[in-house]
């Protein structure tokens, strides 16, 4: 009875405005997209509560055998309501009701060539993707080019991050998604390197609202998709990866069987940045693409290597981080690279012997290539053949490993998403869970691939070690990740490094300038379900007790995340839940004290711990209680945090 009410409540949100065109509203009413023909072309727009989101916006495709750039004429159009729930606990909700509207529209050229698209809207989000019929003999087609555009206002500024050139950076291995975020950009301001920009966008359009572009479900069968540079007029369109990627390796442009369809395009609007933060549409079009083999083992891990770096590859430092896990109660430690060379496949299995006793399960890095960039760490030569690759998961398997970080990719090449797709399955037959770094944006994998654990993709904890400019920049980048690439997927960024000085007797090196209760914030504010944190042994007996409390207690898997203020760049609350208890954590990366009159309704008339900082910048708990309408004003000071835990 519910689904016939829903679909009775929600059938009459299509509106026509020819035969031809038409608009999809979603249930709400609030979000609108019109899709039309333009003198043969196909277009759309967005309106948000009656005001523009994106302009006059173009859709269509070029293949090698059809155009479906021009001369297009519409066929017939099928409509119905899509209502789903589902649960995926490696996401920031780990139940998910959807529900959108859905109309596919067919076209077709002169020749009779016939190409649909898809649209879902939702109450805050769009899904489209393009879908292409066999025509005649021809059963396969080169996508050469893809119109498909968002036009926005000129009044537009942006939160872009530029694509890096290929085969730039150290030892080569750009494009590793690992550029910095420029916000509040005029729209049409050249990115850094002329290649354009990756996903996601975020779009700021004025007093009109705000909206993300990305794409999900972008598997072994097309190439992961960037935006093009931007015109002065506004228009950002889908660009494919450069011909240089992966040395080269691999055609640039998609190549799809037919009938066959594109990966989807997204879009989530809305007046203010709550939708941006909670959207899941990224899972919410896709299935999984196998069952899983096992259980998988998700948490918390440590690893050596962040700040003790290359020297800490022997088995005594090893040994010691296992400790250090087990001490805290942690699920997994992460043995980084040159492994194979610096501690010997033997001795590895004598830790991966100890950490069983322990509890803990051992996690192994891994170089993903051996002819696609110069980086010269071990093991190589190990995962991109599948041969090699089945033999090594299933030594790993007989050890009792629990999962892999594979790094260095480089690319986003349709051959470069077999890789990832193909490393992902052989390591679920073999119960391994995997972690990718080095590497291009998951889209939608955390719901497609069961045993993925979390990519990179982002200027990660490491750049702290490297530069001073990473650490005198930290609270601005992490002020943007909840906005923008940690809104889509999960993010490997490695956080919570609590050394002062970071190196690995903390006493030199870079300084950190962040607070202890910042890094302590941002393992609820950064998302992933496997979290490689940054402590280190001495961190133990160089804080309070309620420091290494809190980081032993939180957890690395969600049930609802909600946010609750915050503007890209300067600062965020959000709050998450795990079971019943609820976390909210809030940063700061402006010079001066933020105070901040927040409602958080899960804490009406509860007793709260509060972890904040001292004029000191020293870290502080006390408990409070939180008066019945769930008001209360956060002090939170610059460059530093504050948590609330019930």
């Amino acid at each position: 009875m519910k689904k016939i009410l829903i679909i009775l409540l929600t059938a009459c949100l299509f509106e026509y405005i020819s035969a031809n065109d038409f608009t999809i509203v979603s249930p709400d009413r609030n979000l609108q997209v019109s899709v039309f023909l333009k003198d043969g072309t196909l277009h759309y727009n967005v309106n948000y509560k009656g005001k523009v989101i994106l302009e006059d916006s173009p859709l269509g495709m070029i293949t090698n055998v059809s155009d479906f750039s021009k001369d297009l004429v519409f066929v017939e159009k099928r409509e119905q309501v899509v209502s789903r729930t589902y649960t995926e606990p490696k996401i920031k909700k780990s139940r998910v009701e959807y529900l959108a509207n859905e109309v596919v529209s067919i076209y077709e050229t002169a020749q009779k060539e016939k190409i649909s698209v898809t649209f879902h809207v939702s109450n805050n989000d769009i899904a489209f993707k393009y879908s292409l019929a066999r025509n005649g003999e021809t059963a396969r087609c080169i996508i050469e080019k893809e119109l498909t555009g968002f036009k926005f206002p000129q009044h537009t500024t942006t939160f872009l991050t530029p694509q890096a050139t290929p085969m730039t950076g150290w030892m080569r291995t750009k494009p590793s998604y690992e550029e910095e975020y420029v916000a509040d950009e005029p729209v049409g301001t050249p990115s850094k390197y002329g290649a354009g920009y990756t996903f996601p966008g975020l779009f700021h359009v004025g007093s009109n609202g705000w909206a993300l572009v990305s794409e999900t479900g972008v598997g072994s069968l097309y190439c992961g998709a960037k935006l093009s540079e931007g015109s002065k007029e506004g228009l950002y369109t889908i660009a494919f990866p450069e011909e240089e990627e992966n040395n080269g390796i691999g055609s640039a442009k998609p190549v799809i069987s037919l009938p066959g369809e594109t990966p989807w395009r997204t879009i989530t609007v809305g007046d203010n940045l709550k939708p941006i933060v909670e959207t899941t549409i990224a899972f919410d079009v896709v299935e999984p693409l196998y069952d899983p083999s096992q259980a998988y083992w998700f948490g918390r891990s440590t690893w050596s290597w962040l700040l003790w770096q290359d020297g800490s590859i022997n088995y005594e430092d090893q040994k010691t981080f296992i400790d250090l896990s087990s001490a805290l109660g942690y699920e997994l430690v992460l043995i980084d690279n040159w492994w194979d060379t610096r501690i010997g496949r033997e001795k590895i299995e004598n830790l991966a012997q100890y950490a069983a006793s322990k509890n803990v399960g051992i996690c192994l890095w891994y170089n993903s290539n051996g002819f696609w960039s110069d980086a010269p760490q071990g093991p190589k030569n190990r995962m991109n053949t599948s041969v090699v690759r089945k033999k090594e998961m299933a030594w790993l398997k007989s050890i009792g490993a629990k999962g892999i970080k594979v790094d260095f990719f480089g690319g986003d090449k349709q051959e470069t998403m077999k890789l990832y797709e193909d490393i992902l399955s052989d390591a679920n037959d073999y119960g391994l869970a995997v972690i990718f770094h080095g590497c291009t944006l998951p889209r939608g994998w955390e719901r497609m691939y069961p045993n993925f654990a979390g990519s990179e993709a982002v200027l990660a904890s490491e750049n702290l070690i490297f530069t001073q400019h990473a650490n005198d920049t930290e609270a601005y980048n992490a002020t943007l990740h909840p906005f923008i690439r940690n809104s889509v997927a999960s993010m490997d960024f490695g956080p919570v490094l609590l050394n002062k000085r970071h190196n690995r007797n903390n006493d030199g090196g870079t300084e950190r300038r962040t607070t202890e209760t910042f890094q302590l914030a941002t393992a609820v504010l950064f998302q992933t379900p496997v979290q490689n944190f940054g402590i280190t042994p001495n961190n133990l007996t160089e804080y309070p007790s309620f420091v290494i409390d809190f980081m032993k207690e939180v957890p690395t898997l969600w049930d609802e995340t909600v946010f609750v203020d915050g503007y890209p760049g300067k600062y965020v609350v959000m709050a998450r839940r795990s079971g019943h208890k609820w976390y909210v954590a809030a940063i700061n990366a402006e010079k001066e004290t933020k105070k901040l009159k927040v409602t958080l309704p899960m804490f009406r008339d509860t007793k709260v711990d509060l972890y904040s900082d001292r004029k000191d910048r020293s870290p502080q708990w006390e408990q409070v209680t939180i008066i019945k309408d769930g008001e209360i004003t956060l002090e939170i000071q610059p460059e530093g945090g504050v948590i609330l835990r019930n």
